[in-house]
């Protein structure tokens, strides 16, 4: 087992320094992945189901986490970033994109019905048909790349995640 996560570490890059990750979550992540169900990575690990659950918990949270940062690091560093309120129809949000690109001097790599694709599919449930359902945040970086960020909050006042 310790060979088999290993050599994934070893293939994938996996630096338990830089990583938000411990080897013991990792390894129960590359051993999910592999189609390996809970009780039979706590015989592998010599420790009982629940504990395999609870790591895994906490990797996949700890995974969610790193997204969100770097999320939240995406939309700082865009020039260009749009307050989409919820109840807004889809049809209007590139216009508001390109007055917010003009305005920044930023060309924006999408035509209007791309963007409309581009924000519904990385806003994940935010948007629903025509409506957006729940604030998004829409930015563009210099490149002309689009974030979709959901503005809704959860319980601990963090935007949701969706950097998409």
């Amino acid at each position: 087992m310790a060979d088999e996560a290993d050599e994934v570490f070893s293939r994938t890059g996996f630096d338990p320094t830089t990583s938000v990750l411990t080897p013991r979550q990792a390894t129960v992540l590359v051993l999910r992945e592999r189609g390996l169900k809970q009780h039979a990575i706590a015989e592998r690990l010599d420790t009982s189901r629940a504990n395999v659950a609870g790591i895994e918990a906490s990797a996949r949270e700890n995974v969610e986490r790193a997204r969100e940062t770097v999320a939240f690091v995406d939309a700082l560093e865009a020039p260009v970033r749009v307050l989409i309120p919820a109840d807004t129809d889809l049809y209007d949000v590139p216009q508001q994109v390109y007055d917010a690109c003009d305005e920044a001097g930023v060309k924006v790599n999408h035509t209007a019905p791309e963007l409309m694709n581009t924000v519904s599919d990385r806003a994940g449930g935010a948007v629903r048909g025509r409506e957006v359902r729940r604030e998004l945040f829409v930015g563009v970086t210099r490149a002309g790349e689009v974030r979709v960020r959901s503005g809704t909050r959860d319980g601990h006042g963090t935007p949701g995640e969706q950097e998409l």
